[in-house]
């Protein structure tokens, strides 16, 4: 009994003993290495280019796929939206590049379905290789953007690239067909800002001039419009408005 009891109270010893040293003891906290060596070969220096490709291309992907969307119209709209409303931090940012994206993501809906379907899925079941999938996802964008682009947009682009005037839509290269999109898209969106600034702009017109009337030059008449112009807006249900015409907007 008494040895049974002496090795119980030395393995307690010992296991005290044992925390002790390790909440003593520093945290280990790992070494991470990253060098950079010379290369011993010419395959060595085909993978640092091919992996410092991939990493460019990851981090422009989003811009490049924002660029061929929806969301350069809608996002220049919403922003005409809030100057013409006088608030500039309402809504915020956030919000309005929110409400872009996913208006974008609704009007692009029927396109990535058919880039889904005559694309991705037969690619991933081994069906078509990489470079078939990629033309085949390209031809539902392609349309998009011809049926938003302008042929004087087109037109422009092609002389500036001086090559041979193309014949049918598809003899358009995508590296000219894109930057004749954005300006499209450009105009098409500062024209439908114009209409939205114009009811704003006749109420502080009329604010103005009747402050001056009244002799209240120094009250700035944006502070008294802005209420006026959230009004209407309410009244008229105007996000409603927008949001449809913007839809609408896109052939």
């Amino acid at each position: 009994m008494w040895s049974l009891v002496r090795n119980k109270v030395l393995g307690i010893a010992l296991g005290v003993c044992y925390f002790s040293a390790l909440a003593s003891a520093e945290p280990m906290v790992p070494k991470l290495n990253i060098g950079v060596e010379a290369a011993k070969g010419p395959q060595d220096v085909s993978v640092s280019l091919q992996i410092l490709l991939i990493l460019t291309i990851l981090s422009l992907a989003p811009a490049m796929l924002i660029m061929v969307t929806s969301f350069t119209r809608i996002v220049i709209v919403m922003s005409f939206t809030r100057s013409a409303l006088s608030a500039q931090q309402i809504p915020p940012n956030s919000v309005l590049i929110g409400l872009a994206l996913f208006l974008t993501f609704f009007t692009m809906a029927p396109i990535w379905n058919d880039i889904n379907q005559s694309a991705l899925q037969p690619y991933m079941h081994g069906q078509i290789g990489f470079q078939q999938a990629l033309d085949r996802a390209s031809v539902p964008v392609r349309d998009f953007m011809f049926a938003q682009v302008r042929e004087k947009d087109i037109a422009l682009f092609v002389d500036l690239a001086r090559i041979k005037k193309p014949a049918t839509e598809a003899d358009v290269p995508t590296y000219v067909l894109i930057p004749a999109f954005l300006i499209s898209e450009l105009r098409t969106a500062f024209s439908i800002g114009f209409l939205i600034f114009v009811p704003f702009l006749i109420i502080d017109m009329v604010v103005a001039v009747t402050l001056m009337s009244m002799g209240m030059m120094m009250l700035p008449p944006v502070m008294i419009s802005l209420p006026f112009k959230i009004l209407l807006f309410v009244l008229v249900d105007g996000w409603h408005l927008i949001v449809q015409s913007l839809a609408l907007s896109f052939k």
